[in-house]
């Protein structure tokens, strides 16, 4: 008989997770997870804080890759029927009528709604196919290579059929969610990304607008050769006058060093294609175009006007996903930590997992391993050791880490000039742009999805996120202070009144961010050495230390599996993943 082939997979984030249902619906190889902290989704948890929940980050489910689409939809199938707040915010939703969704196992079953502590609901499981979705146009409610190829798991013919969820009487649903994102600077709100229009201009100053507007025909006649650094890539696309007013104190914010030292490569994968006439275009194509889906694929992912999202937020999907890995046979593992991965004769053989709690150590040998870990942890931890440069490079590479102070409010106290104070708004993000604060940005959790606070009628649930260094001075304030600086800083930009607050709580997250700086120019070296260990693969952010969405995360778990299954060595297609996918490209005529 042949041995079972055993797949090891380090980190419960969505890349791991990702790999993991790939591998136990596709495949006969047998799945192990493990997850050095006590929380299912990475950086795409969701905190739960006396039934206020804070997404990490804020994660829109929106891709233009299908396959992924379409599995977020098999896992949590979108709403068929009104939210708690759709009449009262006039939202405007394009409802699924039914859906059909595919088991990963028959013990998956229909499951239960309502959403449990620890690993979630049981929900009808699953890849979709191309007649999943019915969608009834835009309803109008106004009252989300050494090792031998595996034999492939026979396709389980269990499925079901079934209305579209009403998210006012199951939990196990996507939410359609409008998209509002803004710059609060000087008092004025500002649309992000940022665009001149007559309102900006007025915002702005006729004179200052005329100057950003000669500055960006400067650098249309006369670009900057060299776009090595984000600063001459964001002045391109947008000139210096307008770079320096809107992009250059808040990018240094969130990484903490100047833009001149950041590779040009986080600018490509997060402003991709968009430029000041390109968001004027979008603008004016709005006004003409009535047909959402397709303008949204056709647009930069910058400026999409609506996503899904899950009812109680991220976290939500991959408790279920990894609940339903567990009823297919998969093993999660909490609280362990892979401490150290052994490479003989050009694989890995076996890792050596610890129990957080106890210390226990444990070896486990493995076929395959799929790494979300940071790389720098991976190399370090290789025995025998990799070659000098190679571990030189990985030490190198550098992160930046992330904290969030919640806030519950009574209402907002929005002060913006020319109008009115303002109780509520319809942002999902609020970038704070001014430079005397430290906040980085402003999520209103109400607005990502009502169900994600206790009392989302009578409070405001909100987070303040702040970009920092593990082990610098906020990283280590204690939480009062931390929340005390939180409500000082929402009061001095002018969001909320001290006499509103209500409770509050800080969630810290470290390695939230891969940076673009440090030895980044040099990780082709890591990359070169772990690409030629045939049963070793790098997934997600960390894992890839690239700054990938969710949707590109979960692609290099997907194309892993694939690979796998092909009996492909290479891994050229994973690194491929979100650099030359249409979602960059212009939409060709």
């Amino acid at each position: 008989m042949t041995k079972k082939k055993v797949a090891i997979i380090a980190g419960a984030g969505p890349a791991g997770l990702t790999a993991a249902y790939e591998l136990r619906k596709r495949t006969d190889i047998d799945v192990l997870i493990f997850e050095a902290t006590d929380a299912i989704g990475g950086i795409a948890q969701t905190y739960n804080y006396k039934g206020n929940r804070i997404d990490i980050g804020g994660h829109r489910f929106f891709s233009k890759i299908d396959r992924v689409m379409k599995w977020w939809f098999n896992i949590l199938p979108p709403q068929g029927a009104p939210a708690a707040d759709t009449a009262a915010k006039q939202h405007e939703i394009e409802y699924a009528v039914q859906v059909t969704m595919e088991y990963l196992c028959p013990e998956v079953g229909v499951g239960n709604d309502g959403v449990e502590e620890g690993l979630g609901v049981g929900v009808r499981a699953a890849e979709n196919n191309d007649k999943t979705v019915e969608v009834k146009k835009k309803h109008d409610h106004r009252a989300s290579a050494h090792h031998s190829k595996p034999q492939p798991k026979p396709s389980l013919p269990t499925s079901i059929t079934r209305p579209a969820p009403d998210p006012e009487k199951e939990d196990d649903v996507m939410l359609q969610r409008p998209r509002v994102s803004r710059i609060f600077y000087r008092k004025h709100f500002f649309p992000y990304p940022i665009g001149i229009t007559f309102l900006v201009a007025r915002r702005l100053g006729i004179l200052n607008t005329f100057l950003i507007g000669m500055s960006y025909i400067k650098a249309q006649m006369f670009p900057l050769k060299d776009e090595t650094f984000l600063d001459s890539f964001y002045i391109n696309r947008f000139g210096r006058r307008l770079y320096k007013t809107f992009f250059e104190a808040y990018t240094e914010k969130v990484w903490g060093v100047p833009c001149s030292q950041i590779r040009a490569d986080w600018g490509a994968q997060r402003v991709k294609g968009l430029s000041l006439k390109r968001a004027l275009a979008h603008a004016i194509r709005d006004l003409l175009s009535s047909d959402f889906a397709k303008s949204q694929r056709e647009r930069e992912t910058s400026l999409i006007t609506r996503f899904f999202y899950p009812k109680f937020g991220p976290g939500q999907m991959w408790e279920v996903v990894a609940k339903q890995i567990v009823q297919c046979g998969g093993t999660l593992e909490m609280r362990k930590r892979i401490s150290s991965v052994h490479v003989d004769n050009g694989a890995i053989t076996s890792v050596m997992v610890e129990d957080m709690q106890t210390g226990e150590l444990k070896k486990i040998a493995c076929d395959y391993f799929f790494s979300t870990m940071p790389i720098k942890h991976l190399i370090g931890m290789m025995t025998p050791h990799p070659p000098a440069l190679v571990t030189e490079v990985a030490e190198g590479l550098q992160y930046r880490d992330f904290l969030t102070v919640g806030l519950l409010l009574k209402k907002l106290n929005v002060v913006e000039k020319g109008r009115q104070i303002q109780t509520d708004v319809p942002d999902n993000w609020i970038y704070i742009q001014d430079g005397g604060v430290r906040v980085g940005r402003v999520q209103i959790f109400n607005n990502w999805s009502p169900y994600m606070v206790a009392d989302s009628k009578n409070t405001m649930w909100i987070g303040l996120e702040y970009f920092v260094s593990e082990g610098g001075d906020l990283w280590v304030m204690p939480d009062k202070d931390l929340i005390e600086l939180g409500i000082q800083e929402m009061e001095k930009v002018g969001l909320i009144s001290r006499a509103d607050v209500l409770d509050g709580c800080v969630l810290r997250m470290p390695k939230a961010y891969p940076a673009y700086f440090g030895s980044y120019d040099q990780i082709d070296t890591v990359r070169h050495f772990v690409d030629a260990i045939p049963n070793l693969f790098l997934i997600g952010r960390n894992g890839m230390h690239r700054y990938n969405n969710q949707d590109h995360s979960m692609l290099t778990a997907m194309l892993a599996v694939d690979n796998i299954i092909a009996g492909v060595t290479a891994k050229a297609n994973l690194w491929d993943v979100n650099l030359e996918m249409e979602y960059h490209e212009e939409k060709k005529a």
